[in-house]
C-alpha cells in the first residue's frame, strides 16, 4: 500500500460511518463532526457498520488520498463504538489495516545508547 512515512498521525473515528461518502464526505465530516483539519496530513481512519470494511483519507500535499479495504472472510478489530477519536500508532495501524488484533501491538522501550570507551 502506498502511506506516507510512520511519522505521521493516525487518528481512527470510532463511530461507524456511511460508507457512501467519498473524498469530500470524510473530509466534511472530519472537519464538522469530529473538529479537526483534514489537510493537515493526519490519516483519517474510519469503520463500516458491519467492520469488515475500513476507508482511510489523507492530505498528500497535492490532493486528498482515499484507501478502501473490505476483508474476505474475518472483521476488523475496531475500538469500542463511541463518539471521537482515538490515535494509533504506525505499526498498531499496520496491524489494524492488515486484519491483526492492533490492540497486542506495543511500541518497543527505547533507551539511549551508553559511551563506547
Amino acid at each position: 500500500m502506498i502511506f506516507p512515512s510512520n511519522r505521521v498521525r493516525v487518528m481512527v473515528a470510532t463511530k461507524p460511518v456511511d460508507f457512501r461518502k467519498g473524498h469530500d464526505g470524510l473530509a466534511a465530516l472530519v472537519r464538522n463532526e469530529l473538529h479537526k483539519d483534514p489537510f493537515t496530513g493526519t490519516v483519517f481512519v474510519f469503520r463500516s457498520r458491519k467492520a469488515d470494511r475500513l476507508k482511510l483519507i489523507y492530505w498528500d500535499g497535492s490532493g486528498l488520498v482515499m484507501a478502501y479495504k473490505r476483508l474476505g472472510e474475518h472483521t476488523f478489530t475496531w475500538p469500542s463504538v463511541r463518539d471521537g477519536l482515538m490515535t494509533l500508532g504506525h505499526a498498531q495501524f499496520e496491524a489494524l489495516f492488515v486484519g491483526l488484533d492492533w490492540r497486542r501491538v506495543r511500541a518497543l522501550e527505547t533507551r539511549a545508547p551508553h559511551a563506547v570507551e
